[in-house]
């Protein structure tokens, strides 16, 4: 770069943080009319600043940055691999379909094998078993963890079931050593959908690095973000170069946008019915997508990256705060706990009202909503009862008792970095209001 750029780029930078200040001033927090978001983005002028950097450098694809996110995340996460994507469910998509890939040979996923997964889940955690001709075999969850009961493995299993996709609900990790054990056992693969559990520990060792591939998500809502983004990580160096095989429209060439015959032999190679010599960079092994994102989406993440850990802290903080102040409401809620041995990377704070408390779900969070606190219910619910999976090919273990009991009973609030202990008060008092009141209407 010749020295007037820059010269010019040092002096956009320093105006972005004047902009940013002037821009993004701190508001104060007026409990009854601010708002409380079940999640958010938090950020300052790193982030900014990492963007527009990016986007003077007018390399529109993934490069630099990308490439730097890249090997900082899977450092971070302690694999071998990272691979971005445009999004979470995107990273869901490839990893499954990776699994379909000729390369793996007798192991590969076909049209009608199973795969055990729990339908009280995000819907693109499943999307892709379908998508890919696959077969959901769906086990219930155990409450109050919301993870999958692994009690049902067994029952699961059949001759054609090949894979395990399950979800660390919320943060929560499900019940790694079971599930891990089983699918050595039985020789399955093991998805580990990380999209809510960025940071999570199960005995000390961080999720996404128990199974064969782990999905992410950056979504605003999740623990960093990059606006759009997700990545699925590995540490099988195959599996990787599959996995971006399927992201790169199905090609077989791995050279970086804008580079060429990193292999070494681009007009040597002889592959399927192509004549010898057909381009590499036109040669595709799978049928792919296009899921890249683009360099300044990475570029946020490359700044956001660094406040991960704090942002986690935080989150294990407001959980903490909300745990011990709703003690003595345990008679209408149903509180949240964390896997035997696992420490949490929350994502949300789930509660289930008791059957037998005096008001229902949607009043209680109505009642929230009202008071500008949001909530969200967990997910699908019950993906099987949703207009969309009527009539898809699908197995059902047991009557999904618990499942059910999640799409009729059980919401959660936000615990991100953003939610400060001022609104962790207001949002205590408005539960121990809820809860009195009906309370003192029982009494009369």
């Amino acid at each position: 770069m010749n020295p007037k750029a820059e010269q010019l780029r040092a002096r956009i930078r320093s105006l972005v943080t004047e902009y940013y200040e002037a821009a993004f001033p701190e508001t104060r927090f007026v409990p009854g009319e601010s708002s409380i978001p079940y999640a958010g983005r938090v950020f300052d002028d790193q982030e900014i600043r990492s963007l527009v950097d990016a986007s003077l450098d007018f390399w529109l694809t993934t490069g630099r940055f990308a490439r730097e996110f890249e090997r900082e995340f899977a450092r971070w996460m302690g694999v071998r691999h990272c691979l971005l994507v445009n999004s979470g469910s995107s990273a869901n998509l490839v990893a499954l379909s990776a699994l379909t890939s000729p390369r793996l040979g007798e192991r590969r996923l076909k049209p009608g094998d199973e795969v055990i997964t729990v339908a009280a889940s995000f819907p693109t955690t499943v999307n892709p078993i379908l998508q890919n001709g696959l077969v959901p075999v769906f086990v219930d969850v155990t409450l109050p963890t919301y993870n999958a009961d692994t009690s049902q493995l067994e029952a699961a299993l059949s001759p054609r079931t090949r894979a395990i996709v399950f979800a660390h609900t919320l943060g929560n990790p499900f019940d790694l050593n079971t599930v891990a054990g089983f699918a050595r056992k039985h020789d399955l693969w093991l998805v580990e959908d990380c999209c809510d559990a960025v940071g999570s520990t199960y005995f000390g060792r961080k999720t996404g690095t128990f199974g064969d591939l782990a999905t992410v998500s950056f979504y605003p809502a999740h623990h960093i973000t990059m606006g759009e983004g997700g990545a699925v990580v590995t540490n099988t160096p195959a599996l990787h170069k599959i996995c971006e095989s399927f992201r790169d429209w199905g090609r077989d060439c791995w050279c970086e946008p804008g580079c060429d015959n990193t292999c070494g032999k681009r007009f040597d190679w002889q592959l399927g019915g192509l004549p010898r010599g057909y381009d590499h960079k036109f040669t595709y092994a799978h049928i792919g997508y296009n899921l890249k994102l683009t360099d300044m989406q990475a570029a946020v993440g490359v700044a956001q990256l660094e406040k991960l850990d704090g942002f986690i802290e935080a989150r294990r903080r407001n959980f903490r705060a909300l745990a011990e102040g709703l003690v003595g409401l345990e008679e209408f809620f149903i509180l949240p706990e964390a896997t035997a041995g696992a420490e949490p990377s929350w994502f949300g704070f789930p509660m289930a009202v008791r059957p037998n408390a005096p008001f229902s779900r949607n009043q209680a969070t109505r009642y929230l909503e009202e008071r500008r606190i949001a909530t969200r219910l967990l997910f699908g619910g019950n993906l099987i009862r949703q207009p969309a999976y009527q009539g898809q090919n699908y197995r059902v273990v047991g009557n999904l008792e618990n499942t059910d009991f999640i799409m009729e009973r059980v919401f959660w609030i936000g615990l991100y970095p953003g939610i400060t202990s001022a609104m962790l008060d207001y949002m205590l008092e408005a539960f121990h209001a809820l809860c009195g009141s009906y309370a003192t209407v029982g009494r009369r």
